[in-house]
């Protein structure tokens, strides 16, 4: 079925749904900065993107061993911008994300950075292709991040513990 459709349909259908998840992404991160972290609500992203790795069942999303690199390694990088925009603070003795001013419009680039490339490589490589490489770049931006959010919120609940 997917097959049928003109593949610049495709693109300009996923680069709707990566803007709409972008905005999503940005207004659920301005909801929970009201309320207090866990470390639930920090590793559970991770785990449930984790499932969007089946799409490697079908043979039009599997990537080249060298593009795999190419998009974890963009991916990393993109990844240390989120961590160090994103910072704990407590409040009531409970552990909250911090605002920043500056997290929404980094969130704001990524999503034009990967909008232009999406467009840009469209030309390149075949759809499903196109987001495999996408997935695994998010998913290789997502891990570190919650990684490093995780080890972070940790060491401030040991210190929440000890006062």
């Amino acid at each position: 079925m997917i097959a049928n459709i003109p593949s610049h349909y495709l693109i300009i259908g996923s680069t709707v749904m990566a803007v709409f998840m972008g905005v999503f992404v940005m207004f659920v991160r301005v909801r929970s900065q009201k309320k207090p972290v866990n470390a639930k609500k920090i590793l559970i992203p991770p785990f449930a993107m984790s499932t969007g790795g089946l799409m490697f069942i079908f043979e039009q999303f599997r990537v080249p061993p060298m593009q795999i690199l190419e998009a974890v390694l963009a991916g990393i990088v993109f990844s240390f911008v989120l961590i160090a925009t994103s910072k704990f603070e407590v409040r009531d003795k409970e552990i909250y994300m911090k605002r920043s001013k500056a997290f929404f419009f980094i969130l704001v680039g990524l999503l034009v950075i990967r909008v232009l490339a999406k467009v840009i490589l469209s030309d390149s490589f075949n759809v499903g292709e196109l987001g495999g490489m996408f997935w695994i770049l998010a998913f290789s931006m997502l891990w570190p991040w919650r990684i490093a959010m995780y080890i972070q919120y940790k060491k401030i609940e040991k210190t929440l513990a000890m006062v």
